[in-house]
């Protein structure tokens, strides 16, 4: 006779096995919040408990796509900031909004690695160039490894950027962060893809952030040129872009970069531009209620800026290095703009770009009297030094004197300066100048140099 216990664990075993099937056939719920407010950029949602940086899909009314991707910016009491990383269309009142992820902990995960060189992508890490990513590509997120400031290593490397009057003058050396502070239309573009063109690195960021979408393909077509983009990976996010976008891609690019230097690699960086990227900021900050400080700036874009530069240089010692080239847009060629003011108090140098100059055809327009290399003893000879000074007071003494000169005011013989400083300076105004496929590299730029001012480099 059977036990009558073990029928009856049978059947709870039985019923136990039913309950489960019926469980694991039930749709999977997660929890979601509702749109209660759409004004401007900012989207208002309840119901969600998500920490700033989460990712969330928000449905929409739409033939375009059923659900617009959101970040969340800030909260307040039981309401959730987002906005949306698209422009958006048909938003409806309590439309649904749906976490990413693992909710709490929801992360987004952008392409890295070798497989991305002379690719174009866009802030989100999605290809701009029809091409699929690669199955080899890497996978990370945006937040970047913080390298202890004692474990840097230090500059002190020259790094060949073929711009003579850089080179010889304002010296750049490896690991090192410059503004490049320019007004609109002073050439600056075609400085930045001399540089990138020229420069002795193993590969070239480029994040194009919040300039005119017409540049992008300029850039990679008429001044990176196809032995550029070889060794390039182009993060653009144009003007149309949203400012989270904007803000995003210069993020990316410089994790881009961090992820290269991490591998060994010595990586030049190019950021066009930096200003865009405190906008952008400054919408969303504004955006969200934070109230404006210097200028219509709020506090955060200050605080933004220095957290994003600092990401870049030398890694550990014996690794990588990321050299970077920040542009800096000053309105009216204002260099008191607080943005400049800022970023200029934050990197290890700048070079400015003079209007006056550009407007008489002197090309590169370098300002070599307010441009400045704080590295420029550490990677450089005494020698070399001492004739970049000598150049430099040259060039300052007769642009000093140039309204004495021009009236015909001038007669030699007075000051022996004056005097060496007017029979050189067709010969210093050519040093500085150069053409757009020249290239100078520093043995060239300091042999030159010599012949100018005398002496040893």
């Amino acid at each position: 006779m059977a036990d009558p216990t073990q029928h009856l664990v049978h059947q709870w075993q039985q019923s136990l096995q039913q309950v489960t099937q019926r469980l694991h056939g039930l749709p999977t719920w997660q929890r979601s919040g509702r749109l209660v407010r759409a004004t401007g950029m900012v989207l208002e949602a309840v119901g969600l408990r998500l920490p700033v940086g989460a990712s969330c899909a928000i449905q929409v009314v739409s033939q375009v796509a059923e659900h617009v991707e959101a970040e969340v910016v800030g909260f307040a009491g039981d309401v959730t900031y987002l906005m949306p990383l698209e422009t958006v269309h048909g938003l409806v009142p309590g439309a649904q909004v749906l976490p990413l992820g693992d909710g709490l902990h929801s992360s987004r995960r952008f392409p890295l690695g070798d497989a991305l060189l002379g690719r174009v992508l866009d802030g989100s890490g999605r290809p701009l160039d029809h091409l699929p990513l690669p199955h080899t590509v890497d996978y990370g997120s945006l937040a970047g490894r913080t390298i202890n400031p004692m474990q840097r290593a230090p500059i002190d490397t020259p790094i060949d950027v073929g711009i003579r009057a850089i080179n010889g003058l304002l010296s750049v050396g490896r690991g090192q962060r410059m503004g490049l502070f320019a007004g609109s239309g002073v050439g600056k573009s075609v400085l930045l893809g001399m540089m990138a063109r020229f420069t002795q690195a193993d590969v070239i960021v480029v994040g194009l952030i919040g300039e005119r979408g017409r540049e992008v393909q300029e850039f990679i077509d008429s001044i990176l040129g196809a032995e550029g983009m070889a060794r390039a990976v182009v993060v653009a996010a144009p003007a149309d872009a949203s400012p989270l976008q904007r803000l995003q891609g210069a993020a990316y690019a410089t994790r881009l970069a961090e992820d290269f230097r991490d591998r060994g690699r010595h990586v030049l960086l190019i950021m066009d531009s930096l200003t865009r990227y405190a906008m952008a900021q400054r919408e969303i900050a504004l955006a969200i209620g934070e109230p404006p400080a210097t200028k219509g700036y709020p506090p955060s874009v200050f605080a933004k800026i220095p957290a994003l530069v600092e990401r870049t240089g030398n890694g550990v010692r014996g690794g990588g290095s990321i050299t970077a080239f920040y542009t800096v847009l000053t309105e009216g060629d204002d260099q008191q703009d607080p943005i400049a003011d800022a970023t200029r108090a934050i990197l290890d140098g700048h070079i400015v770009l003079s209007r006056q100059l550009a407007e008489s055809g002197h090309y590169p327009a370098i300002d070599v009297e307010a441009s400045i290399s704080r590295v420029m003893p550490a990677v450089t000879s005494l020698g070399h030094q001492q004739q970049a000074q000598r150049l430099k007071k040259l060039f300052s003494v007769y642009q000093r004197n140039r309204d004495l000169i021009s009236v015909g005011a001038y007669s030699p013989g007075h000051d022996p300066l004056l005097d060496q400083a007017v029979q050189k300076y067709p010969q210093v105004e050519a040093y500085l100048q150069q053409g757009m496929q020249e290239q100078a590299t520093i043995a060239m730029a300091q042999q030159r140099l010599t012949e100018l001012v005398g002496g040893s480099a």
